[in-house]
């Protein structure tokens, strides 16, 4: 029944993907680019949420004043330099010549302040969750359109503001001419939105008057597929041009060896792990300590999803160079010391139910997940893991959005999640999810230690803080604060029909004008 049920929803889901694309006003195969992909959010309003920025950027609508190369060094875009005072407080920001708006407007010195204000201005409202004062505080910015400059004064020294301006959170955006920036945002990028089907498909056309050039092609429709065997069997059939995210290593390997196709893979920046919510049951360090013992991530690694990902137990990826293969497993795969920790604390199967209680209380774990780069397949083998030293766990499945704002209202205990280490070429802000002061801390660890080494990070202008980011990587080992999957190698698969298909490091540009017809 099983086998029947998965036939009939690919069956389906492919016929739903011919309707749209028929149905979609777009032009012939030679001019319209099909990208699939999972649908990270519902809302292309920067603003909104994290994945709804990342949306903006990675579908080609919205760009930043700089741009992460391969090696997450931020180089020049719609801006043509920075430049700093010795405070590294006072940031002048020259805009290149000639950018537009996919609208014809052009993007002068205020489009670009209102853009940005217009960031810090919802989030001190609370539309959104979207946080830009996790990357950058400042006291002003000033426009000066004949110069075509932008001057920000910051709150405090920042050592490379251009890696900050580089995130999607400051994608340059036309505020005053955005009428609903959810679902018509206009932007800089390569493509408009020009209608959206919601849940299952945008239609973009090429902006007119981009500032590189002529677009190479005429529509771009972005098709929505959550199931990963319906993504490859959509490319496999012509359904679709290019995928992001292939994440069966079977279906990977039989594209990269099939010259019929071009795939692009790299060793990311991105860390899978499960947040465990301190401020619940899970604030109990034995019992963290004992579900992180009992899960075997090499071999979930290594077998379950096939190698796509790298096994690895501290909180950032191993090749970025902060320490992370120095560390020392405090907690190293063992079920049956994992019971004995358990037992001896006292938590256990008093009703013989099969589940352990602590506190007297069942232990019923909510474990929330979204069908995205295998987090599914990891809490399900982790769920079987758990069964295994008493502890019941249930997955939640969701959507992305949905996770999302679960996650910020801190409505699980397990919450999967798939996350670039390095937003702004460093870790910095992604290591705040667990600084205990922090609103980027939706997990609600605090440790004394922890909290000082980060003040002292996010303070330094140094650019080498290897060591302090050691330790602090020791430290949520040690208190086994996440539930660490893995370390994600993230792929774009295309057609030989299509050139310049290439996943970058950052993974914030999908959609890119080297996207090209062979």
């Amino acid at each position: 029944m099983k086998k029947f049920n998965y036939v009939v929803l690919s069956l389906v889901v492919l016929g739903i993907l011919a309707c749209v694309l028929t149905g979609c006003g777009g032009g012939s195969s030679s001019d319209t680019l099909k990208f699939g992909c999972i649908n990270y959010s519902d809302s292309l309003d920067p603003s909104t949420q994290v994945n709804s920025a990342w949306a903006n950027s990675r579908y080609g609508i919205g760009e930043c004043l700089f741009r992460f190369d391969d090696e997450m060094n931020a180089n020049p875009y719609l801006a043509d330099s920075i430049e700093s005072d010795d405070a590294k407080t006072t940031w002048t920001v020259h805009l290149k010549d000639g950018v537009k708006f996919s609208n014809g407007d052009d993007m002068t010195a205020t489009a670009v302040k209102l853009s940005i204000e217009r960031m810090y201005e919802n989030e001190a409202a609370g539309n959104g969750s979207t946080t830009p004062s996790t990357f950058m505080t400042y006291d002003s910015i000033t426009a000066d359109d004949s110069a075509g400059t932008v001057t920000i004064k910051t709150q405090k020294a920042y050592p490379d503001l251009a890696k900050i301006l580089a995130a999607p959170y400051f994608v340059i955006m036309d505020v005053e001419a955005t009428e609903d920036m959810a679902t018509k945002p206009i932007g800089t990028g390569p493509y408009a939105v020009d209608s959206i089907n919601e849940g299952s498909s945008i239609h973009m056309v090429r902006n007119e008057n981009y500032w590189q050039g002529e677009v190479p092609y005429a529509n771009l429709d972005i098709i929505f597929i959550t199931d990963n065997a319906t993504k490859a069997l959509s490319l496999e059939n012509g359904d679709v041009d290019v995928v992001e995210n292939i994440t069966s290593s079977t279906e990977l390997e039989k594209f990269e060896n099939n010259a019929d196709y071009n795939v692009s893979i790299t060793s990311s920046a991105r860390t899978g792990f499960a947040y465990m919510n301190a401020k619940g049951i899970l604030s109990n360090e034995t019992l963290r300590k004992a579900i992180v013992m009992a899960i075997d991530d090499k071999s979930i690694c290594e077998n379950t999803v096939g190698g796509i990902y790298t096994y690895g137990f501290g909180i950032l990826p191993t090749n970025l160079g902060y320490g992370g293969d120095e560390l020392t497993n405090a907690t190293p795969y063992d079920p049956e010391a994992a019971k004995k920790l358990l037992d001896d604390a006292g938590i256990k199967d008093t009703n013989n139910d099969g589940g352990r209680e602590l506190n007297g209380q069942e232990i019923n774990l909510n474990y929330l997940t979204y069908d995205s780069r295998n987090m599914t397949d990891f809490a399900e083998a982790d769920v079987a893991a758990l069964e295994d030293i008493g502890i019941k766990a249930t997955i939640q499945a969701t959507d992305a959005d949905t996770e999302w704002d679960k996650m910020v209202a801190g409505e699980y205990d397990f919450c999967s999640s798939n996350w670039l280490t390095t937003p702004i070429g460093e870790p910095t802000e992604f290591l705040a999810n667990w600084y205990g002061p922090g609103t980027a801390n939706y997990c609600g660890f605090n440790d004394a230690q922890y909290n000082s080494l980060y003040e002292q990070l996010q303070n330094s202008l140094n650019e080498d803080n290897t060591d302090t980011v050691k330790q602090m990587q020791q430290i949520l080992v040690d208190k086994a604060a996440a539930l660490v999957y893995g370390y994600y190698n993230s792929n774009m698969c295309s057609r030989k029909s299509v050139t310049g298909a290439d996943i970058s490091t950052a993974d914030y540009y999908w959609i890119t004008y080297n996207i090209k017809p062979a």
